[in-house]
């Protein structure tokens, strides 16, 4: 039997958050957050911890620099349980950094991309990486020296037993280019947000985005905010309500739904109980500032669990 439940590949970079976005902003003006926070930030990161601390075994691999902020991800990530003998630390190099800017329930991000960018295929040690049940991957764009060969990374997790999920995330050059195609032969769970599908899809309407991804994946689930959320499994859909919170901060709730799928599709839960369950820890996400911060507090993450999730988990 595999050591791991959940193997993740991906970014370990902060968040810098700042609060209060001014409703305009001009160039060479000083402007006065109303607050800030650094928490352990990147999608891949966000998803393994809070996956972690819903009691799934995991494994990262990722890389960091040889500075502060790569040691301040490391510590945050292995406060959660996660296994880190999987993380690079590259000497003489830079950790990834992300600016976060909420505005209301959208939000500004910049992002410094550090060693994420340069983890290549060969960094990757594969018995460790496929020593689990299921293989995930985050932020297909960013990973620019590891991306021509996450096609094979997957294919080989496939050979190897393994079902597989992917969460693109935003594209920053906005070409959503073809080559991703290769690499949705070996998914098997794919889970874009509403806009994500469509560009991945190349139209402006979710339905038919919705169709013609499914047709690349087994199970396609697409993550709509408020909306709530749907997966599509051939021609079966089925839907869930988002959860109603008094939201805090919206950062990392899509990575947070992820943990939540993932958490209860492993352990074989029907595809209404996963999307169910990843609707409840998207929200919890929300309740506190960051991506993590809610999954943190063990006592807060339980309270919230209960109440709104009447099924073990």
């Amino acid at each position: 039997m595999p050591d791991f439940d959940v193997s993740v590949v991906g970014e370990l970079n902060l968040d810098m958050i700042l609060y209060g976005l001014p409703r305009s902003l001009e160039l060479d003006r000083e402007y006065l957050a109303e607050d800030f926070g650094v928490t352990l930030g990147s999608s891949s990161a966000i998803f393994a911890h809070n996956l972690a601390s819903l009691g799934t075994k995991v494994a990262f691999s990722s890389s960091v620099g040889s500075d502060a902020f790569g040691e301040i991800c490391v510590q945050r990530l292995a406060a959660c349980g996660a296994d880190l003998a999987g993380v690079r630390r590259f000497q003489g190099q830079l950790t990834g950094v992300t600016v976060i800017l909420p505005s209301g329930a959208q939000r500004y991000i910049l992002t410094y991309p550090g060693t994420m960018a340069k983890m290549t295929y060969g960094d990757l040690d594969l018995g460790y990486t496929l020593n689990a049940r299921h293989l995930h991957l985050s932020s297909y764009f960013l990973h620019r020296a590891l991306r021509p060969h996450i096609a094979t990374l997957f294919r080989e997790a496939k050979k190897a037993g393994l079902t597989t999920s992917l969460d693109t995330n935003d594209d920053p050059e906005g070409l959503w280019a073809d080559e991703l195609l290769e690499v949705l032969s070996f998914v098997d769970v794919l889970l874009p947000n509403e806009r994500e599908a469509c560009l991945m899809a190349h139209t402006d309407d979710v339905r038919h985005a919705a169709e013609t991804l499914s047709k690349k994946v087994p199970l396609l689930v697409i993550k709509r905010g408020k909306e709530g959320a749907f997966a599509r499994r051939g021609n079966e859909t089925c839907t869930a309500a988002a959860l109603e919170v008094s939201a805090v901060d919206p950062v990392g709730a899509g990575d947070s739904f992820d943990a939540g799928f993932i958490h209860q599709f492993v352990r074989g839960k029907s595809v209404e109980q996963c999307l169910g369950f990843a609707n409840v820890t998207g929200a919890l996400s929300t309740t506190r500032a960051g991506g993590t911060e809610a999954f943190r507090d063990p006592a807060h993450r339980h309270r919230f669990l209960q109440e709104n999730w009447l099924e073990p988990f």
